[in-house]
């Protein structure tokens, strides 16, 4: 199955180096994937790092077109249940993830884990942090959703996000459990994007013996 990039930001670009470095089936990139071959787009996984409104306008090409599309735009949750029943409708295989890095999808099974014991124990408050480069657009980031999503299912909670956008920071996910006599904290810090982009090349190759919608936590863990 060859694979087509859909944005070609700094993400794209390092998807892209990863694909030729590793002699994968590549059939380019395009910043208009709407505009794309839709015959070479049955025989194609997309990769789509774009934005969250040109996903919004994009989904349904995909999903009609594509064999396989992997999705590492965030700021769509609200319409999460929409897309997933339209891919499925289509009979298109999809991945989705907040994040595609492995380590941050083992820090999701770890928070899930801690914070499952934390809700029956009781007596713990959370919180989290997120910390991304100034270039980000969503705030908070859609790992930093996730996990709330989890710890919040975990101790009936609503935790509280705070997000920081300076620099170049990759990426920083702190989240914090504070008793009256001590204190858990998980951390992930990414040290590039190269962790993202090898887990979204690791799901488009993974999305060639698949068929279904998954999250990329429920095919690596």
């Amino acid at each position: 199955m060859k694979i087509v990039i859909s944005g070609y930001g700094k993400m794209g670009r390092m998807i892209e180096r990863i694909i030729l470095e590793r002699g994968l089936d590549y059939a380019g990139w395009s910043e208009s994937i709407t505009d794309f071959d839709k015959t070479l787009a049955h025989e194609c996984v997309c990769i789509d790092f774009t934005t969250p409104d040109a996903f919004r306008s994009n989904y349904r090409f995909l999903a009609e077109n594509f064999r396989a599309v992997v999705v590492g735009t965030t700021g769509w949750n609200d319409i999460r249940d929409e897309v997933i029943s339209y891919f499925e409708k289509c009979g298109t295989v999809m991945i989705y993830a907040s994040n595609f890095s492995v380590g941050v999808n083992v820090m999701f099974a770890a928070v899930d884990k801690v914070s499952s014991l934390l809700g029956s124990a009781g007596g713990y408050s959370p919180y989290m942090i997120e910390m991304h480069h100034c270039h980000k657009l969503d705030a908070p980031s859609g790992t930093a959703k996730s996990l709330a999503e989890i710890v919040d299912s975990n101790m009936g909670s609503r935790t509280e996000i705070q997000s920081v956008r300076c620099g170049e920071i990759p990426g920083i996910h702190i989240v914090g459990f504070e008793g009256v006599n001590d204190r858990i904290r998980l951390e992930h810090e990414a040290f590039s994007r190269e962790g993202f982009a090898s887990g979204a090349v690791l799901a488009a190759i993974k999305a060639e013996s698949l068929t279904g919608v998954h999250e990329f936590k429920d095919i690596i863990l």
